[in-house]
């Protein structure tokens, strides 16, 4: 099969374009996932139950992850240009429909539509901007271009919670999101007018989408999605509940059944035979799913120590820092040790911080010093972790099956952050409003100053328990799979 890159003009890519893509980047990762920071402010002035509002959080990451490879595909063909403009569009909308969500009963269907919109948003900016700036920049221009996409990607994501805590405690949070909308104009307008780009094939190739595959991957995902964040609170024997279960399973069969027989599946199994990909695509998912850590300690400090959403934020600095300035250290590394080395060292240190969020028996003052530290270490650890995991997952394949490995591994980091926020925050929801089976922590920490938040405080050290536990199967996965040593 012959295919080009075909544009209509020549082009070259400029600042204009690059900072309008970037602006596109920072809506999702700055702006949708300051969520995890001012929830309990959204669900107190919207008055919506803290379970459900736990579904708002995450669902955007899992509708990310659910269409960023169908987004991705039609961007190849029908223009990435056309789909980046989509992806605002849709944020516009999105960030609109939380801003404006009424109290009472449409409050649910308002913040659910705006933040599943969101995520498809995401979807279809992230992989269609990342392939214009390959096709439009060159040499040093385009090593510039993807670093400046990538700090909007990780800078964002460092900076949202301490970014949601300043515009929600000044401005309200509603403020956010139409900030949201105002970026994703100006980001519109400055990237209008660019060349299309797609690519060009000839006309054998198939265009057809594997929809069996795609429909019953979304119908799993949603149902499991429900099953996880609703269980405990409709009873794990309900009727809904057991509904969701048995859509999870046979719809998730349906998927495995149609990806084994299609020509053109929406996920290529066959990759998963090469364990270097296997290993990184798993370990990602696990670690990129560590963000619930965040949603609970930022949870924590504000409905246990009564903090704002702003003095919360202000923990989370150093995570911020340290991501940005340490992110091209884990480049370094790889280029010294290969991916092994840098990808355990990244997940050792992600568990430190973890286990220096753990001690919540503490006065709240010494809590706040182990979370600063925490949380930096977080950023080091994240950034040590990510580029070697994406060269072991990518360069181990042959180069016919890098865009399909790509999508693949990208999806597991969307899908690993939703699962993960979606169960840490169904832990720590379930356990401060019903800790009689976790009494028992009582008997073995003794929980210093108020005693009227323990139950808050002990929901916290499961909930980031389990986080932990994500971190030690990141680091199974990767010292079976991962070789040690440089690559030959």
């Amino acid at each position: 099969m012959n295919t080009s890159v075909q544009t209509n003009v020549p082009f070259k890519g400029n600042d204009r374009l690059l900072f309008g893509i970037i602006m596109g980047v920072i809506a999702f990762w700055l702006f949708a996932q300051t969520t995890l920071n001012v929830a309990p402010d959204m669900q107190k002035d919207l008055g919506i139950d803290v379970s459900l509002m736990n579904i708002a959080v995450a669902i955007t990451g899992l509708f990310s992850g659910m269409f960023i490879v169908v987004m991705g595909g039609l961007a190849d063909r029908i223009g990435r240009v056309r789909i980046v403009m989509l992806g605002f569009v849709l944020s516009i909308i999105g960030a609109l429909m939380i801003a404006l969500t009424p109290t009472g009963a449409m409050a649910m269907p308002f913040l659910m539509v705006g933040r599943a919109i969101q995520g498809v948003s995401a979807a279809c900016i992230m992989p269609a901007s990342l392939a214009l700036v390959k096709t439009y920049w060159e040499g040093a221009e385009r090593q510039r271009a993807v670093s400046m996409w990538s700090i909007g990607s990780w800078g964002g994501s460092g900076l949202c919670a301490l970014f949601g805590g300043l515009m929600a405690e000044n401005f309200g949070w509603r403020s956010i999101f139409f900030a949201c909308a105002v970026v994703s104009v100006i980001g519109m307008l400055m990237v209008r007018g660019t060349p299309e780009s797609k690519v060009e094939t000839n006309a054998t190739t198939s265009h057809k989408l594997d929809l069996a595959g795609i429909l019953s991957f979304m119908v799993t995902m949603v149902a499991l999605q429900i099953l996880v964040t609703q269980g405990n609170k409709l009873g794990w024997t309900s009727s809904l509940i057991t509904t969701m279960a048995v859509v999870t399973l046979v719809a998730g069969g349906l998927f495995f059944w149609f990806e084994g027989r299609a020509s053109n599946a929406f996920v290529d199994f066959s990759l998963f035979k090469n364990p270097i990909f296997t290993g990184a695509t798993i370990s990602n998912f696990m670690l990129n799913g560590v963000a619930g850590m965040l949603i609970v300690s930022l949870q924590l400090v504000q409905l246990g120590g009564n903090m704002s959403a702003q003095q919360a934020g202000m923990l989370t600095l150093g995570y911020a820092i340290a991501i940005i300035a340490f992110i091209r250290v884990g480049e370094k590394l790889l280029q010294r040790f290969g991916s092994h080395k840098p990808m355990l060292w990244g997940c050792l240190i992600t568990g430190l911080s973890i286990a220096l969020l753990m001690p919540t028996h503490l006065m709240l003052a010494d809590y706040k010093i182990l979370a600063i530290i925490g949380y930096s270490l977080f950023g080091v650890g994240l950034a040590f972790y990510a580029t070697p995991s994406t060269d072991a997952a990518l360069t181990s394949l042959p180069a016919s099956a890098a865009g399909s490995g790509a999508g693949i591994y990208k999806r597991a980091s969307s899908l690993g952050g939703a699962f993960g926020v979606a169960i840490s925050a169904a832990i720590f929801t379930a356990l401060r409003v019903n800790n009689e089976s976790i009494h028992w922590l009582e008997g073995v920490i003794t929980f210093v100053g108020r005693q009227d938040n323990v139950s808050i405080r002990e929901a916290a050290i499961i909930a980031l328990g389990f986080n932990m536990l994500m971190v030690v199967c990141a680091i199974v996965a990767i010292m079976v799979t991962i070789p040690k040593g440089k690559k030959a």
